[in-house]
């Protein structure tokens, strides 16, 4: 698959280069694995010398032995000799930038914690002595999310703030899906973008793993995904149990009951079968894994919570592959394959409002978008969207057939939006339904 999108990203990475041989900028590239922050990179400087350090867990004598080897090659200069230790080349870099501008790319940053965490004050210690006369173009990125965000968030870190820039990589847009979808497949259906959109959540490495495989279709899709050597079975877990820890057998248990939608904390804690708050927290605010979700306009921070998977893949993940994982464990990869077909109306309705949500985000003409239910659950809005700059109210009703939409029952429910919150008056109010043909 080609490059897609990012052109505003690349273009931060070359304003930021530029500005680089001004004043030295030490920029972070963060987002979920497999989201293309490496690719991204090369991609903006593709056509720029550029020094790649990648941070593997072996001795740090020997990653040094690599970076000097990086330098005299990009660089066509001999280095400072055998170094045992990272912050050495780092400070002969940042020497070396006062005369020459250099771009330096340092990969899996966080593995430093593995392998000598002193790197991190000593980077600091260098960076504070040069930045003010170097012309260093610094970037690090991480795959490892909450420990990036420690290194440069947690006070009590020694690069706290140290950063210039901070960019975090989303997944691609549904307009980019599309776009994607139309040159690999120009004859794909509604439901096949919806596919797309609901197994991947637009994480790039899995819309090229399935765009590489030809699997362009719903069908192929999954499968490409449901099978003996899939990569995306054991994708979980890759990518969260490093994350957690030893604990991610208890958050396994969270996510997989959130992804079955027990979505309040009382029925999470019904399944889980112990006292949940300190996880939801983390889950939350250090993982950021999900997302506490309150009727739009709800006053109180307490009432009404609904937690949510934010992330497609994962949603998908802990709903179909974790849960019947005894199933594949003896390669019964049909019996799993019927189960995700039978059950998938469901499951990619929620997908479905999801994507629209993501339009009406695209579109920039919406000032607060979210949803709305009432306490007792008697009635519920899936999409309410605001202008208040120009007093314009929107309440959408999704469902993947339009058939099944009734505008008189979308109505008693903005009514009872209306009694209960009292928003919206003197606004011009527009009810809609929206269905898969709408996409």
């Amino acid at each position: 698959m080609r490059f897609f999108d990012r052109t505003e990203e690349i273009a931060s990475l070359k304003e930021i280069q530029e500005l680089s041989k001004s004043n030295a900028q030490f920029t972070v590239v963060t987002g979920r694995r497999r989201i293309g922050k490496t690719h991204l990179v090369w991609k903006a400087y593709e056509d720029q010398p550029i020094l790649y350090f990648f941070v593997a867990r072996k001795a740090e004598s020997d990653l040094c032995s690599d970076y000097l080897l990086e330098i005299e090659t990009k660089l066509g200069i001999p280095t400072m000799g055998k170094a045992e230790r990272f912050p050495e080349i780092f400070e002969y870099l940042m020497k070396l930038s006062v005369e020459r501008p250099i771009t330096l790319f340092i990969d899996e940053f966080q593995e430093f914690f593995k392998v000598n965490k002193s790197v991190y004050s000593d980077m600091q210690r260098i960076w504070d002595k040069y930045h003010t006369v170097a012309h260093i173009n610094l970037i690090v990125c991480g795959s490892i999310y909450s420990m990036m965000t420690k290194i440069f968030k947690d006070k009590k870190e020694p690069l706290y703030n140290r950063q210039t820039r901070f960019m975090s990589i989303k997944p691609f847009t549904p307009a980019v899906l599309k776009e994607i979808m139309a040159e690999y497949n120009p004859e794909y259906t509604s439901e096949d973008l919806l596919a797309l959109y609901s197994f991947t959540g637009g994480v790039a490495k899995y819309v090229q793993l399935l765009i590489d495989a030809g699997a362009t279709t719903k069908t192929k899709m999954l499968n490409q995904i449901i099978k003996s050597d899939s990569i995306f079975l054991g994708e979980g877990k890759a990518i969260l149990i490093e994350e957690f820890g030893k604990d991610y057998g208890i958050y396994f248990s969270i996510l997989s009951a959130i992804a079955r939608g027990k979505t309040s904390r009382s029925e999470i804690e019904n399944i889980v079968g112990k006292e949940i708050g300190g996880y939801l927290t983390k889950l939350e605010n250090e993982y950021e894994v999900i997302s506490k979700k309150q009727p739009i306009f709800e006053k109180s921070s307490t009432k009404n919570v609904r937690y949510t998977i934010e992330d497609n893949f994962f949603t998908f993940w802990f709903r179909f592959i974790y849960k019947y994982n005894y199933m594949l464990e003896i390669e019964n990869y049909d019996a799993v394959k019927t189960i995700i077909n039978r059950d998938y109306e469901t499951f990619s309705g929620l997908m479905l409002e999801r994507y629209f949500k993501r339009v009406l985000i695209e579109s920039k003409q919406y000032t607060r978008i979210g949803s709305w239910w009432d306490r007792k659950g008697e009635n519920e809005i899936d999409i309410v969207a605001e202008n208040e700059l120009e007093e314009q109210a929107l309440f959408i009703e999704v469902k993947r057939k339009i058939d099944n939409f009734h505008p008189d029952v979308l109505s008693s429910k903005v009514a009872a939006f209306t009694r209960a919150t009292g928003e919206f008056n003197n606004y011009i109010v527009v009810q809609k339904g929206l269905s898969m043909a709408d996409m």
